[in-house]
């Protein structure tokens, strides 16, 4: 897809979409240990909350939001629901805002999500990955963002097209197109999002043995990297797996070999920086085969404790714009791009502020300043062409390349030095859960109906006192 065609449609055809959120976040007592107490009854019932689950565990609280027509209206909601669940988790808990786990029991004590008769499977599927991959890595938590344009837009631009694809097939090419070029470069969303730097001595030995500094109270940190959730001691396959994405009947195709070979017990196991999610996420080989690509989700977000819902708007704006960019890029035709993409994907995530570290291009080396500062140069070009996007957010990440300090990852590391990493990271939590109950106090009119909206969906009364 080149930048002429989109040029032809107006800013608002090409930003409209569908957006959504999906959140995950340990409950914390005030001393930083995991909350043990099963998933808060106000919530209702994990399986049949559209908005307030469980994610592996009882611990783990997610927040999903329905989609909506603007990355806006997505953040203003999401932002509402974080609000809503901190303030009606129990007094003496809070939301742990790191993706990297608070002070974790022995892995017997650590509570598997419990469901009704109708969640059987749903229990056992996470008791096998326990076995499988163990209890710690499943309470590494992040922040997903799904993302789609609007059918009428693609079915435009599918008109501008002469490949002879049906519409079907080019749907699927450009959110392939998207994936792809996402792949090779997600490095760089992890080095300006990235904000997962420590973890506390109860978590994995292999996390512990990538940091390279104490904090004198129990816990490590790593002056080298943004991102220890997309690092190598992250939640990944247990082998390396590297599905085609060239078409949909590939990718259902190696998947299933994944599948057929044990690596891994079905397609949802698949762990990767971006899924391809149908209409029937259920039975997602099939729908995909029969439907084709509904939207994709991003999942390379960590938790930001730097704002109360763990996520910054401007950082949504910027995701919106690189993925816009991965369609527009033209792509390198290098046969190891998957893995080349892996390497640099881990290296980023553990030393991206080694002034040593290398990046691979199509196999040779860059500097990940120069690589980054050509890419965010190049968006400019992009958004000026398409009059889309505020230059102020790609400067802002140009300065975070050119200056590391400015980073999530560098600006907690501070912290975490000068306090520790439990101390720090409960102070954030209890500030930004008195955060959000002021900001329900003082919620206007407009709010309030949604609030209202929203508790009717989640089928929970006496949410809050709003």
């Amino acid at each position: 897809m080149n930048l002429l065609k989109l040029s032809k449609f107006s800013p608002d055809e090409i930003l409209a979409g569908s957006f959504g959120i999906e959140w995950e976040s340990l409950r914390a007592k005030k001393n930083g240990q995991l909350s043990l107490t099963p998933h808060p009854a106000v919530f209702g019932d994990k399986l049949k909350n559209p908005l307030v689950t469980t994610d592996f565990s009882e611990s783990q609280i997610e927040i999903i939001t329905p989609p909506f027509k603007t990355i806006d209206e997505a953040f203003d909601t999401f932002s509402l629901l974080s609000d809503l669940v901190n303030a009606s988790i129990p007094d003496d808990e809070y939301l742990w805002f790191q993706s990297i786990p608070c002070i974790l029991p022995d892995d017997d004590h650590i509570p598997i999500a419990q469901y009704s008769k109708d969640g059987v499977d749903s229990h056992k599927y996470r008791k096998n990955l326990a076995s499988k991959y163990g209890l710690k890595k499943q309470m590494i938590s992040g922040v997903h963002f799904n993302f789609s344009f609007t059918d009428e837009f693609l079915k435009r631009l599918h008109g501008l097209d002469d490949s002879g694809m049906s519409f079907k097939e080019f749907r699927n090419e450009v959110y392939l197109k998207i994936t792809r070029n996402y792949l090779r470069h997600c490095w760089l969303i992890i080095y300006l999002t990235g904000c997962s730097v420590s973890c506390h001595k109860t978590f994995t030995e292999d996390c512990i043995g990538l940091m390279d500094g104490e904090d004198g109270y129990g816990s490590y940190y790593s002056t080298k990297g943004p991102s220890f959730r997309n690092a190598s001691c992250g939640y990944k396959n247990l082998k390396e797996l590297y599905p085609s994405y060239d078409s949909v009947d590939e990718f259902v195709r190696d998947v299933n070999g994944f599948i057929e070979d044990g690596d891994i017990s079905g397609a949802r196991e698949l762990y990767t920086q971006v899924r391809l999610k149908p209409n029937d996420p259920k039975d997602l080989l099939n729908s995909l085969s029969d439907d084709g690509i509904e939207y994709i989700e991003i999942r390379t977000l960590d938790i930001n404790p730097f704002y109360k819902c763990g996520l910054v708007r401007h950082d949504m704006h910027f995701l919106q714009l690189f993925l816009i960019y991965m369609l527009v890029k033209s792509e390198s035709e290098y046969e190891s791009w998957q893995k080349e993409a892996h390497l640099n994907e881990e290296n980023v995530a553990a030393r991206a502020y080694d002034d040593s570290m290398r990046l691979l291009k199509d196999g040779e080396e860059v500097t990940l300043k120069q690589w980054a500062a050509e890419i965010i140069n190049e968006m400019h070009g992009m958004c000026e062409v398409l009059r889309i996007g505020d230059p102020a957010t790609l400067n802002l990440m140009l300065k975070r390349v050119s200056n590391p300090e400015l980073t999530y990852g560098r600006r907690l590391l501070e912290l975490i030095k000068e306090n520790g990493f439990i101390k720090t990271n409960t102070t954030i939590s209890k500030n930004n859960k008195k955060t959000s109950i002021s900001s329900l106090k003082n919620i206007d009119s407009k709010r309030s109906d949604q609030v209202k909206k929203y508790l009717d969906l989640a089928f929970v009364e006496n949410f809050c006192d709003v």
